[in-house]
């Protein structure tokens, strides 16, 4: 049993593969995209296991890795949110918006997805994990003010993105 309390990689991994593909998927708002960081940062967490473990922080490693990876994607492909072919829908009737019948939660998920990367993981570690502050630096990788600040940045998008509404 390591310090931790996981009797081996093995068991981590059968005891939060689902919380960490929440997380991921918190992150990145995609199936797949989740799928594929909890992938990347598992493979790079099996050879450091033993360390990892030492350190006492192994979910703040991996939700790190979750991150960065998280990071590395949209870097990669921008902040491109594909949609349905505007041509398409051209000539048919258009009927009202429901939308506006939308739950706060989905409301708070779609404002939430618009926030930069890190941004939106301070976020969902913050009011989703309820972690404090000093644990989002850990997992982020970064300084216990960056990561107030990126939770700060976010709130303040929020509101903004919000406008004159509640």
């Amino acid at each position: 049993m390591t310090e931790e309390g996981y009797e081996s990689f093995d068991d981590y991994v059968r005891r939060r593969s689902v919380a960490l593909q929440r997380f991921a998927y918190l992150v990145t708002h995609h199936r797949e995209d989740a799928l594929d960081c909890v992938q990347d940062a598992l493979v790079g967490l099996l050879p450091k296991w033993d360390a990892v473990v030492r350190s006492g922080h192994v979910d703040a490693y991996v939700n790190r890795s979750i991150v960065n990876a998280s990071v590395s994607r949209w870097r990669k492909t921008g902040r491109v949110t594909p949609v349905a072919d505007p041509v398409a829908d051209w000539g048919r009737e258009r009927t009202p918006d429901p939308t506006h019948e939308v739950d706060d939660a989905d409301q708070a998920w779609r404002l939430c997805r618009d926030l930069p990367p890190l941004q939106r993981a301070a976020v969902v570690l913050r009011f989703y994990h309820d972690l404090p502050f000093a644990e989002i630096a850990l997992a982020l990788g970064t300084t216990e003010a960056t990561a107030r600040s990126h939770v700060f940045r976010a709130l303040a998008a929020l509101r903004k993105s919000l406008g004159g509404e509640r």
